[in-house]
């Protein structure tokens, strides 16, 4: 049994207030804290079986609705933009701050960081702006799309309003992943193979709307940010990471993507990389057919990696 606390803490952006959820165990002596960061269009109570599962084995979760997701939108007018300037430091500034809070109140536990999709991303930006600063990270769904398809897209979707959605770059991205997957029998095939969980998705609003071009753009940015090498050399390399995917994710490339992050950290001198792809899996791994596997894969995770 956990118990669910909602809050919120201001915004990096002077603006909104980041509604955020904590999961605690009913123990007295939890062993550490996971905080996880949501992908594109959704929102981080889509986590709480997983949430649920982890607070089971004794970890506090906690997570926050990003900028222009969420309830930390104000409405479904704000669904998929972040912020007229510098939208992706203001996600990663407010990951950050809850990494602070959720430290003060928890003092001295093992702390660990799981990004999934964008919030794998930006979990990957964390690393390099705060090295030093978690016990571990997890990156689930992620990839990197080769620098000049990057620059591409950051110029188009830098072109007319940044609240709009352009039509060219989404059909390029969104709609090229679930074409993977046809005959398609949803807009969103792509994320996994479990029919109920993407009739949930698709059904629900604060899932189902599709990103802006100012969105993009900012996202585009992040993703050259974390190609960097000079960046990628800031990480602390003593701070473990695993990368989870589904060897049918299309943002992974397939499992080549999730190669090539794998070889960006080895590079840099990361010492403890490890990672696994699942046959068939798709986009979202902890919503997947072996959703069971795949939790208790991530705990035996975290359990090899909290301090002796």
């Amino acid at each position: 049994m956990s118990n669910l606390r909602e809050f919120t803490y201001p915004s990096s952006d002077g603006v909104h207030q980041i509604h955020a959820a904590e999961w605690t165990p009913d123990i007295t002596e939890p062993r550490g804290v996971v905080q996880l960061v949501h992908g594109i269009s959704e929102y981080i109570l889509r986590y709480a079986p997983f949430a649920e599962y982890l607070t089971r084995y004794g970890f506090i979760v906690v997570g926050d609705d990003h900028l222009g997701h969420g309830k930390t939108a104000s409405g479904p007018e704000e669904y998929g933009f972040i912020a007229e300037q510098d939208g992706w430091t203001h996600m990663a500034d407010d990951v950050r701050a809850l990494r602070v809070l959720t430290g003060e109140k928890y003092p001295g536990l093992p702390y660990f960081l799981l990004g999934h999709s964008m919030g794998s991303f930006l979990a990957r930006t964390y690393l390099i702006r705060w090295p030093g600063t978690l016990t571990g990270a997890i990156l689930s769904g992620t990839g990197q799309e080769p620098a000049p398809t990057v620059a591409l897209g950051k110029f188009l979707t830098g072109i007319g309003n940044p609240r709009k959605v352009n039509k060219l770059v989404n059909s390029l991205s969104l709609g090229a992943y679930n074409k993977k997957f046809a005959p398609n029998r949803t807009s969103a095939d792509w994320i996994s193979r479990d029919e109920q969980i993407v009739d949930a998705y698709v059904a629900d609003p604060l899932c189902s709307f599709v990103p802006t071009a100012g969105m993009n753009h900012d996202m585009m940015g992040g993703l050259q940010f974390i190609a960097g090498k000079e960046n990628l050399s800031r990480m602390d390399k003593d701070t473990p990471v695993y990368f989870f995917s589904g060897d049918k994710d299309p943002v992974g490339g397939m499992g080549e993507g999730v190669r090539k992050v794998c070889g960006f950290f080895r590079d840099a001198g990361v010492k403890d990389v490890t990672m696994k792809l699942y046959p068939g899996g798709r986009h979202e791994m902890l919503n997947e057919t072996n959703r069971d596997e795949v939790y208790a894969d991530v705990l035996s995770w975290l359990e090899k990696h909290l301090p002796q």
